[in-house]
């Protein structure tokens, strides 16, 4: 936001966080941040329970959303890794949901989205990374390290080649999370800056009503994008968790 009184922008000072719940969160280091997880953990649990409860013959629109969201998710899950990823499916299904409502969240006001923050995309990252790495080898032994090693290589190509492919396999953290949390970041920071040229333009009179009308309908027009930038970048960090997966229990 425009700082008071000044004409300089803060667009990143939405990222700051502050604690949450007055002197409680102070004194264990509860921020907004964390208050933001614990609310979208509840409404996917509301989702769930609100909406399977009735369970009806004919379902009305909160059931047929949860059975939608099961329905998609599981097919996602069979699809990208095979009849095995049944058994993957509660964690994908609570990873995407997880980070859609903390996508959706922020571009509420009074919100935090808390997937613009690199360390907790890193910690969702490292996550996925370390189940995947053990299913593999849970699957395979030490046969998964033959996954670095592509097999009809010449020997001699062979330490370069296994060089690049720890590096392709560890650079995967880094992919999930700089993805997820630079495309939200980045999308807050555009909405802040429009959203202060609509405070500062109008702030001059007649002359900056029109300009500010066209920040207000670029802003308007961005939430939508942003919204739909929610929705996809957890549908690809979800994707991304299926084919993974895939390639720790095929190996290839």
């Amino acid at each position: 936001m425009a700082a008071e009184g000044s004409s300089s922008i803060d667009a990143l000072g939405q990222f700051q966080l502050h604690p949450a719940l007055g002197g409680i969160g102070a004194s264990v280091n509860f921020t907004q941040s964390n208050l933001m997880m614990v609310v979208a953990s509840l409404l996917v649990l509301a989702l769930l329970w609100f909406g399977m409860k009735p369970r009806a013959m004919v379902p009305g629109r909160l059931q047929a959303a949860a059975e939608l969201a099961y329905e998609s998710m599981m097919s996602m899950c069979v699809e990208q890794i095979g009849p095995e990823g049944r058994k993957f499916f509660p964690f994908v299904f609570t990873l995407f949901f997880f980070i859609l409502f903390g996508n959706l969240l922020g571009v509420f006001p009074y919100f935090f989205t808390f997937t613009s923050h690199i360390m907790v995309t890193l910690a969702l990252a490292l996550l996925v990374f370390v189940l995947v790495t053990a299913v593999a080898i849970k699957e395979h032994g030490l046969h998964f390290f033959s996954y670095f090693l592509p097999q009809g290589i010449p020997m001699v190509l062979a330490p370069l080649l296994v060089v690049i492919e720890v590096i392709s396999y560890l650079s995967r953290v880094i992919s999930l999370s700089v993805r997820l949390f630079a495309n939200m970041m980045a999308g807050h920071v555009m909405l802040e800056v429009f959203g202060a040229f609509i405070i500062m333009l109008s702030g001059l009179g007649w002359l900056g009503y029109f300009p500010a009308g066209l920040s207000f309908g670029l802003n308007t027009i961005l939430i939508g994008f942003e919204l739909l930038v929610a929705v996809l970048q957890a549908y690809v960090f979800a994707v991304l968790t299926c084919i993974y997966l895939h390639d720790a229990v095929h190996l290839h």
